[in-house]
């Protein structure tokens, strides 16, 4: 695949040893995790991941790049290959998530994650994402900032150059550890989308939309992660 098509399809490969070391090290591997890794690209997680981890399944959506994997890591033992989408795997038994994540993809991921059961989670995402997802209280919330600071501890780790991948993005990156407090339903995660399509307005009129009677003169951004998802609960 041309470097090109790469770019437009938002894979940008990781080439920094240093950098895949540092990451496999903050996400506090223990001999008896785990580890999904979403992703395999080139591979370069792989053998510090492996080194730490009771077992590693890495699912990577690239045909090409998946038949590399399974020619270049034949021999170990430990790693599981899969080709496909981890997003739409329900099978997936892990302790600890690791991935360098497209940025087309991350919002899918966050919500996914969310519905899954695991320890902890260290991903990275550019820093464009970090910024949606990290965002406190206030208007600029999006509903997957809600959602994630919710369901999980977040907090920035480690910024990561444009110029440790190949091709070359046109932002840096965010590697960003998630530590799971709870779970929710794909049906509260639709609604919370749903309730932020009308962000401008007042909670007595959103809920109105929905049959539901709040008297309320607030905004979405006047409420608190937790009643945000309480509201999203009732319009399921």
């Amino acid at each position: 695949m041309s470097e090109n098509k790469r770019r437009l399809l938002g894979q940008h490969f990781l080439t920094s040893n240093s950098v895949a070391k540092s990451i496999v090290n903050l996400a506090a591997i223990k001999r008896d995790d785990i580890v999904l890794e979403v992703g395999t690209g080139k591979g370069i997680l792989i053998p510090y991941l492996c080194r730490k981890a009771k077992r590693v399944i890495s699912v990577e959506k690239d045909s090409g790049l998946y038949k590399d994997a399974k020619a270049k890591f034949s021999a170990t033992s430990n790693l599981s290959l899969e080709h496909g989408d981890a997003f739409e795997m329900d099978d997936l038994d892990f302790t600890v998530f690791v991935s360098n994540l497209p940025y087309s993809e991350s919002r899918n991921a966050i919500e996914w994650l969310v519905q899954q059961e695991f320890s902890h989670a260290v991903i990275m995402v550019q820093s464009e994402f970090a910024q949606k997802l990290l965002v406190g209280e206030g208007k600029n919330r999006r509903a997957v900032s809600v959602i994630a600071r919710y369901c999980m501890e977040m907090k920035k780790i480690m910024d990561v150059k444009k110029t440790n991948f190949q091709p070359r993005p046109n932002v840096d990156s965010v590697v960003i550890y998630l530590k799971q407090k709870q779970k929710i339903s794909k049906e509260v995660i639709a609604a919370t989308n749903k309730l932020f399509s009308f962000k401008r307005k007042t909670i007595r009129t959103i809920a109105r939309k929905f049959d539901l009677t709040v008297d309320s003169d607030k905004r979405l951004e006047d409420l608190s992660d937790g009643e945000i998802i309480e509201i999203a609960k009732k319009v399921i």
